[in-house]
């Protein structure tokens, strides 16, 4: 069943790729529209819209798709629920098709809801303790933009139709409030700051869910949907602050990874880095670049993710780097692939990351923006190398080797979906490059312009021995930036133990002390008392008729 399903789709990925570039050499897109039903004014449709992005995306995902599950037939291979596994991943491609074609916000949330959904359902799928409380937190953040939407699609209603491709060019004050809500909702998706602490949970699911939902599907699908609203978001009054919340995530992800030992939450770190760098240069209105980057990204991320489960594995499902070693002793095979997928994320010349990250960097250069900012992307691309080489050297170098019999065999099926995403991670830059821009796009600098990205990403290198030194004599700093400036705490904890110590001071003051007494005593015996006075009356209501009685021909008497 696994061959099967990864099969279909990888010619599913290999039809929607061809008909992407032939939408793009004839410029064309075309519409699928279904009247659900109708109501007074209000039309609900099912849209569903195929164009060069959609169409090229959805290629990306269902390629990736497939070796994921094509990996997972090795992966999964021990694993009693297999089948269950690949339904709940069926889900999931299918939520994330939907959300990329949709052009309804219906629709739309029907798939952003779908993803929250299956996501959690995957994160638990180990049933621990661990994994329920990552489940919980990751649903209850992706809820929250669940909610975003559904006001957006309230305040949409104002148009009279839920079609948002018909307003991109129009321009109304009150529309601010909902590029906000699309916004926030994308910021809970991606994972950016304050949301951030769900993405590091996630990595309680399987590997294989792993690689597929931090390459082209959960955490991309914000960066996704602000392209598509990007002719209304560079419309908004205030788009810098949130140019710096995306810049801000980039480097807590790029100095926590520096601090982190778990090998799974690094390649997280990593990913929630290079999301900062998505929507950053999106917020700068080039949605071409942070496309551009969106689909390189996903080759090697993917790729990176399914090299670190073998490792994992023959590390006898240890995830700590400083009990790994020597692993191209063990496995020369995917030390390859893991090195590729590293250096292309690290942007070496001429690997796919190279053709997407140099060209942001060369973007705000050539633009003549602020040295701030261009400073903040250079130490992104220094932040990125240094973990990168802190992770090398720690499994392929300097590490201890504490397990000696390691399992060292590769199944022939995580061998294939490795060739294949290793061309993509090496050919895909150029070939996008090539197809997409109508002339060969590059940017011409003086010497020492030109220099200062591989400059920087050689300071990366020596900045290796700078956080190793703030690791063992600075504690107290190492721990703040090693736990993403304590949003783990403030995003989870924090709220909770609030709520614990309030419900704790409402026990006590309430149900235990008069709350107790007025709330459940209380009225039993007030309803005991009157029963009791009322069934006094009613067995001697001959005493008191007769005094009664005597009571009112004494009243006539005396008046």
């Amino acid at each position: 069943m696994y061959f099967i399903v990864s099969f279909f789709l990888f010619m599913m990925s290999l039809f929607f790729f061809s008909l992407g570039l032939f939408f793009i050499n004839m410029n064309f897109s075309f519409m699928l529209d279904w009247e659900v039903f109708s109501l007074n004014s209000v039309v609900v449709n099912m849209t569903l819209y195929f164009d060069s992005m959609s169409l090229l995306f959805s290629g990306v995902v269902l390629m990736i798709s497939s070796m994921v599950i094509l990996y997972s037939y090795d992966y999964m291979s021990s694993d009693y629920n297999k089948c269950r596994f690949l339904f709940l991943v069926l889900l999931f491609i299918i939520s994330m098709m939907l959300m990329i074609f949709s052009l309804n916000m219906v629709s739309i949330l029907l798939g952003w809801d779908g993803l929250g959904l299956v996501s959690y359902c995957l994160v638990i799928y180990y049933q621990n303790s661990k994994s329920h409380s990552s489940g919980m937190l990751t649903i209850l953040t992706n809820r929250l933009g669940d909610v975003f939407i559904l006001i957006g699609i309230g305040w949409i209603f104002n148009f009279g139709s839920f079609h948002f491709m018909s307003y991109l060019t129009m321009s109304y004050s009150w529309m601010q409030f909902f590029i906000v809500l699309i916004i926030l909702s994308s910021f809970t998706k991606s994972a950016q700051i304050p949301f951030s602490s769900w993405l590091p949970a996630a990595m309680a699911a399987p590997t294989p869910v792993s690689s597929l939902v931090h390459s082209s599907t959960l955490v991309t699908a914000g960066v996704y949907l602000l392209i598509r609203f990007g002719t209304l978001i560079v419309t908004l009054d205030y788009l810098s602050y949130f140019w710096y919340i995306s810049v801000m995530t980039m480097l807590m992800a790029g100095i926590g990874a520096n601090f982190e030992y778990d090998l799974k939450k690094i390649v997280a770190f990593s990913t929630l880095s290079q999301l900062g760098l998505m929507m950053s240069i999106l917020f700068t209105g080039n949605f071409d670049l942070s496309y551009f980057h969106l689909l390189s990204h996903a080759f090697f991320k993917s790729l990176l993710f399914m090299c670190s489960g073998l490792i994992i594995h023959s590390s006898f499902d240890n995830q700590d780097i400083r009990y790994m070693g020597f692993v191209w002793n063990d496995n020369p095979y995917v030390t390859t692939c893991f090195l590729i997928a590293n250096f292309s994320l690290c942007g070496l010349f001429f690997l796919s990351g190279f053709y997407s990250k140099d060209l942001v960097v060369e973007f705000y250069m050539i633009n003549s923006f602020s040295l701030l900012k261009l400073i903040f992307y250079l130490l992104g691309v220094l932040l990125t190398v240094c973990y990168t080489y802190r992770l090398i050297n720690y499994i392929l170098i300097k590490g201890t080797s504490f397990f000696v019999f390691r399992s060292c065999v590769e199944g022939v099926s995580s061998c294939l979906s490795f060739i294949i995403l290793v061309f993509f991670s090496v050919i895909f830059g150029v070939l996008y490059t090539f197809l997409i821009f109508e002339t060969p796009l590059f940017f011409v600098f003086p010497f020492l312009n030109s220099m200062m990205i591989l400059l920087f990403m050689c300071f990366g290198l020596m900045f290796y021995s700078f956080f190793s030194f703030l690791n063992l004599k600075m504690k107290f700093l190492s721990n703040f930036l090693g736990s993403m400036w304590y949003l783990n705490f403030l995003g989870s904890v924090f709220f909770n133990n609030y709520f614990y110590v309030l419900s704790l001071n409402y026990k006590y003051l309430i149900d235990d002390s008069w709350g107790e007494f007025y709330f459940s005593s209380y009225l039993a015996s007030l309803i005991s008392n009157i029963s009791f006075n009322l069934n006094y009356y009613v067995f001697n209501n001959l005493k008191y008729l007769m005094l009664s009685f005597f009571l009112l021909i004494l009243y006539f008497m005396i008046f």
